[in-house]
């Protein structure tokens, strides 16, 4: 990988590469790229753990919704998940979908890694019918839902900085055979754009991740959706937020082997680079591509009114080990205050429906 970034920076004008090329590369390189590479991401033996690699009660929770709002909106059963990982969120949606549902069912998986769809066709090819494609243009148009959990915090991303009252970027050169920062002068127009349009003014030495990747991806997912909803699962801040003192540094960072890494320039191509994204932006961007927003939802709240707690077991079981304790422990952990749903947003849009919270949601 050093060898690939001193070309790639030695080759580039001025010998500076931006931060969201940087990280397109050491994420997303077919060779050297961390999400390209045969290797174990998610998990207790990765690098990082998701909400439906705690328990299958995530996934599960989902088709059943799903089957709900299909019912209630005539939507045809055709179930689209970008980045699905290892595989596990889908095969529990699909067990729940086979067991409880039982009606034809679509299930269409995008995945740019080469790894994660080989672990994908080895967890579901021999149960459960299901199509794979390597990016999101590569979909039919489609009715029916476009889901993400934890996609658009790994899109690329641009870094700004306030310094001196003017706005730099801050770029990466190699030097001494080592990655450095160095901030010049901001004259990206889309970036320029991007912080007119979301009402930004940073302040003095304050740093902000600038999503444009975010733009290209909630086009690729309208394009893709004749009719349905959008449901994104994610971490990140309202604009509002963003001006939080706290924040100043912004967010961007690294895992690797659940460590949390400061300095994302160390060890490129080996670990997973993540961001909090601009729930705004994410917004504001789908109401221009037709992506009307319903609700923006903590995830615990989101579970809730799903009707996580009807799922609860109702009788005790002395036994911490059976069954039923593991899934009722798994559904506690979703939707206690302190748990890892309290990190976490679903934003619920709609393309040409008129779909009401009743629809969504049972009273």
């Amino acid at each position: 990988m050093d060898t690939f970034f001193r070309t790639l920076i030695s080759t580039s004008p001025n010998e500076l590469i931006s931060y969201e090329k940087y990280i397109g590369s050491a994420l997303y390189h077919p060779e050297f790229g961390y999400y390209m590479k045969d290797k174990q991401k998610i998990g207790r033996q990765g690098d990082f753990i998701t909400t439906s690699n705690i328990s299958d009660i995530y996934g599960r929770m989902m088709a059943t919704w799903f089957s709900h709002v299909c019912t209630n909106s005539q939507l045809d059963p055709v179930f689209c998940e970008i980045g699905a990982g290892n595989g596990r969120f889908a095969k529990a949606f699909l067990q729940e979908w086979k067991e409880r549902i039982q009606t034809p069912l679509t299930y269409i998986i995008v995945e740019s890694s080469p790894f994660h769809r080989k672990l994908q066709r080895e967890l579901l090819m021999d149960d459960f019918p299901i199509v794979q494609v390597e990016n999101i243009n590569e979909v039919n148009a489609f009715e029916g839902m476009i889901f993400s959990n934890e996609l658009f915090d790994a899109l690329p991303v641009h870094v700004i900085e306030k310094e001196n009252q003017e706005l730099q970027e801050v770029m990466i050169g190699i030097r001494n055979n080592e990655l450095y920062e160095q901030k010049v002068p901001l004259t990206n127009t889309d970036i320029k754009l991007f912080l007119k349009e979301s009402q930004i003014e940073l302040k003095e030495k304050q740093r902000l991740e600038v999503p444009l990747a975010m733009v290209e991806m909630i086009k690729g997912i309208s394009r893709a959706l004749i009719k349905g909803i959008v449901v994104t699962a994610d971490y990140g801040y309202t604009n509002e937020e963003w001006m939080d003192p706290r924040r100043v540094k912004g967010s961007l960072r690294g895992y690797y082997q659940h460590q949390l890494i400061d300095d994302i320039l160390q060890n490129p191509g080996e670990m997973d680079i993540t961001t909090h994204i601009h729930f705004d932006y994410l917004i504001q961007k789908g109401e221009q591509e037709n992506l009307e927003l319903v609700s923006k939802l903590r995830q615990d709240e989101f579970l809730l009114q799903a009707g996580i707690l009807k799922e609860l077991a109702n009788h005790y079981d002395p036994n911490p080990f059976s069954e039923v304790s593991k899934r009722n422990r798994a559904i506690r952990s979703l939707i206690m205050p302190s748990g890892i749903s309290s990190y976490f947003y679903v934003v619920i849009q709609q393309k040409e429906l008129k779909l009401k919270w009743s629809d969504f949601f049972s009273e």
